[in-house]
């Protein structure tokens, strides 16, 4: 190994691949016991994930993540990977996906304790899973290598809980489950994609720290086993997991800022309307509704604010003042 990988990896405290096959993979050694084990704790932390969740209780669904296995399988795949045991990478693949089921499934029918769709969007455990960023992804990457190391080093096993709570696996996927009771499927597919680029962030990291262990090369790795091919997956997986968390990011900045703007333009617009108050901006794709009222119930000149906005957002984006009582004025 290189320098720099000895001291990211000291040999003394170094686990070989035995070890990390057997900490990894549910299909090596007692099967039974680790099945049996990995099923039971993934059931018991998707009901504590999801009652966290519906009672919007954040000490709740740490909780579930701390007892959360799904780490395991995730981080087999990378190991899979690098030694070349395609077996290895199939089968933890079938375990991400069984568990992925599982909490769906329990978040299906913990949707008929929801009393309306509408508490759901009030729903800050929610709400914070529903739109990934890029900054999800960033943290997810970081989470994903202190778990590599924590699984190579036998001095780090320690951090290994730290490491469970701050990956979020179980909790989207009790998200995406009661939002798809409730018919909330935008929300739902915006926390299963959180879920996913959190699995693929853990497999590019756990791969590229399985890598740099020098895993590739050990006596119980696969022949077959290469540098290049793990570094291939990575690049591959880092285009998938990137591409729309950047477009998703791209978008969430560029609706705050138009917000602003719209929010700006329109209280300088009703400068002179006696107690206008100009209240939340709301979005419907492309569709901007912003909440207003007046003394009267009237409005300045709609052309005004159609000429203010004209040059302050993109023409294609729509805008709405939503004057209450019914009363709706389509700017642009």
């Amino acid at each position: 190994m290189s320098r720099l990988t000895q001291t990211l990896i000291p040999t003394a405290q170094r686990q070989s691949v035995e070890e990390l096959t057997d900490a990894l993979d549910l299909g090596h050694g007692d099967t039974l016991a680790k099945r049996s084990g990995f099923l039971i704790m993934l059931t018991l932390a998707g009901l504590i994930a999801i009652a966290g969740v519906l009672t919007d209780s954040t000490a709740t669904v740490i909780g579930a993540m701390i007892i959360a296995p799904l780490g395991t399988p995730i981080l087999g795949i990378g190991l899979g990977i690098v030694t070349g045991h395609l077996s290895l990478v199939i089968r933890s693949i079938l375990w991400v996906l069984v568990g992925l089921v599982i909490v769906v499934a329990l978040g299906l029918v913990f949707a008929l304790f929801v009393a309306t769709p509408e508490s759901l969007a009030a729903n800050s455990q929610v709400e914070g899973r529903t739109s990934p960023s890029l900054m999800d992804l960033v943290a997810a990457l970081a989470t994903g290598f202190a778990g590599g190391f924590a699984m190579c080093r036998k001095d780090l096993s320690a951090v290994l809980p730290g490491v469970a709570i701050a990956i979020s696996l179980v909790p989207p996927l009790g998200v995406v489950g009661v939002c798809a009771g409730q018919g909330l499927w935008g929300d739902a597919l915006g926390a299963l994609v959180l879920f996913l680029s959190n699995v693929l962030a853990l497999v590019i990291a756990g791969t590229i720290v399985f890598t740099m262990g020098g895993y590739a090369r050990d006596p119980g790795s696969s022949p077959t086993a290469n540098r290049r091919r793990a570094y291939v997956v990575v690049t591959v997986l880092a285009l998938v997991v990137t591409v729309p968390l950047a477009a998703n990011s791209i978008v969430a900045v560029a609706l705050a800022r138009w917000t602003a703007t719209i929010q700006t333009v329109t209280t300088t617009w009703l400068a002179d309307e006696p107690g206008a108050r100009v209240y939340d901006v709301t979005w419907s794709g492309a569709d901007a509704t912003v909440d207003v009222t007046t003394d009267d119930g009237q409005v300045p000149d709609i052309g005004d604010l159609r000429t203010a906005l004209s040059t302050a957002i993109p023409g294609w984006v729509g805008v709405v003042v939503d004057v209450g009582q019914g009363s709706e004025y389509v700017v642009q």
